[in-house]
């Protein structure tokens, strides 16, 4: 009986799947299973880091130009409300490759609302109605701000994992983007 018990433990330990934790961190934080042939790259705890740093900027982001969408008055509405609809849908589409990017590298992600609360480096936008000017300058910084986190977090990066970097390049072009087109809106011509 005692020989099957050992046969049981060694079998069960042995078909068990492997896991494996960023370099550095401590045990339980970006841990994940490996299972069948997985055997890619593993993000250190700093690259793993340095990716949340970016997600929780990019779903703030998105939560912001919903509330600025919902509560937008006056000059230019519909445009505004319609170009809010574009940020918001490319910070939900670059959070969620963020997201996967991160799970690729066998890490995980956190993007519950406490977290993000906690976490983000945008400022909190004001409740309530926002005069459309007032939404242009609110969503341009917002905008401005998760492209310093971005461009902060690039070097160690591109070090880290290059592909991940190569993703970074497409958030940073896309919102640079997006804030040019948003703040162009409150902009006069430079006089001569």
């Amino acid at each position: 009986m005692a020989t099957t018990s050992k046969t049981q433990s060694k079998t069960k330990a042995a078909a068990a799947p492997r896991t494996t934790r960023a370099r550095g961190a401590t045990p339980g934080e970006h841990e994940t299973r490996r299972e069948n042939a997985e055997n890619g790259f593993v993000a250190s705890a700093s690259l793993a880091s340095d990716l949340q740093r970016v997600q929780v900027d990019l779903i703030e982001l998105s939560l912001q130009g919903k509330q600025a969408h919902w509560n937008i008055v006056g000059h230019n509405f519909r445009d505004l409300h319609l170009q809010l609809d574009e940020i918001v849908e490319a910070a939900r589409e670059f959070s969620d490759d963020v997201g996967e990017r991160l799970r690729a590298l066998h890490a995980t992600t956190d993007g519950r609302s406490r977290t993000v609360a906690e976490t983000t480096a945008l400022a909190q936008i004001p409740n309530g109605e926002i005069d459309t000017a007032d939404a242009v300058d609110l969503i341009t910084d917002r905008l401005e701000t998760v492209v310093r986190t971005v461009r902060s977090v690039h070097d160690d990066v591109d070090e880290a994992d290059p592909t991940s970097a190569d993703l970074l390049h497409q958030i940073i072009e896309r919102l640079e983007q997006l804030a040019w087109m948003v703040s162009a809106e409150n902009r006069r011509p430079a006089t001569r």
